[in-house]
């Protein structure tokens, strides 16, 4: 990780720097791609950074927590925002009815109930989440999220009206890449949900094996793993999950091969669940059902739910 931290601060805060001095459209077009290229690693990086508390030694620990308020805004996140909204948020709701990420009042295959999903969260989460926070008693968490996320909007205003052609490369077509990318790869994790029994870890989310995201995002196909312990190191996941192997058998988990969270959203707005049951490894009783079979049994899992089948079927409904 501290490679691609190096990396960073010699390509992508300069090259930012440079743009704000010496604006040229050929270098915000190709400074753009060069974080496109960047951000899913980096994210993953942070990922790890928001549930371990740092990612480098402990000497360097003020590094550790200066280096995001430098690089999180030129990936595409605002200030402390993804550690508001994936650790103290998403990881206590688990996709269940008050996370506001949740999948599960949407058809999953749908494009309209995906763009709907999208354009929830683009538009609303800086008032929304605050508002969660709120309404569980946690009262600095809503002050926090909603100073940093707001503050972060009121900064790259203000940079528009200084250089808006550098800040559109620079901060503002990557804010809006990562928002989509973000739900993107939410809704491929967490969109086949068990019909029986949807508040289990080992049914609401899925794992992908010879992956890239495994290869280069730091074993992020492991999200089954990652939820079942938020706290594990991401190269303990491949570990973990063989040595669970049978009790993923037995919650009937969802494991999948050749094919990453975004592929397998695109194959979801396409219904083609064919691709889908060719790509999942069969465990357990799925070892002996046929190609058809499984896809009707993954397209099962991406039926919207009611209001009803929440009331009954999660443990908690606030």
């Amino acid at each position: 990780m501290l490679t691609h931290l190096l990396l960073y601060f010699a390509t992508s805060v300069p090259s930012a720097l440079f743009l704000f001095y010496r604006f040229n459209w050929i270098h915000g077009v190709l400074h753009w791609i060069m974080q496109s290229y960047y951000v899913g690693t980096y994210t993953l990086m942070m990922h790890q950074h928001i549930h371990m508390g740092g990612i480098l030694a402990r000497k360097y620990s003020w590094f550790d927590k200066l280096f995001p308020y430098i690089t999180n805004p030129l990936m595409g996140h605002t200030w402390n925002s993804y550690y508001y909204h994936h650790v103290k948020h998403h990881h206590v709701e688990g996709n269940g009815p008050n996370d506001l990420s949740s999948t599960i009042r949407y058809q999953r295959d749908d494009l309209g109930d995906f763009l709907c999903y999208v354009g929830r969260f683009m538009f609303f989460i800086w008032l929304e989440l605050p508002l969660y926070f709120l309404r569980t008693s946690k009262t600095q968490l809503a002050i926090k999220a909603a100073f940093w996320e707001i503050s972060n909007y009121l900064a790259i205003l203000l940079l528009l009206t200084v250089n808006w052609k550098a800040t559109l490369f620079v901060f503002a077509l990557p804010l809006l890449q990562l928002r989509v990318g973000l739900m993107i790869g939410n809704w491929g994790q967490h969109a086949f949900v068990d019909e029986v029994d949807p508040d289990s870890d080992f049914r609401s989310s899925i794992t992908l094996i010879d992956v890239a995201s495994n290869r280069f995002c730091y074993n992020d196909g492991y999200h089954t793993s990652h939820h079942l312990n938020p706290l594990r190191h991401w190269r303990e996941h491949p570990v973990a999950f063989l040595k669970q192997k049978k009790r993923y058998s037995e919650e009937h988990a969802l494991v999948f091969h050749n094919i990453d969270y975004i592929m397998l959203t695109v194959k979801l707005m396409q219904k083609d669940y064919g691709h889908l049951a060719k790509c999942l490894v069969p465990i357990g009783e799925q070892v002996h059902m046929s190609l058809d079979e499984i896809a009707s049994m993954l397209r099962r899992k991406t039926r919207r739910f009611t209001e009803e089948d929440i009331k009954n079927k999660f443990k908690v409904n606030k």
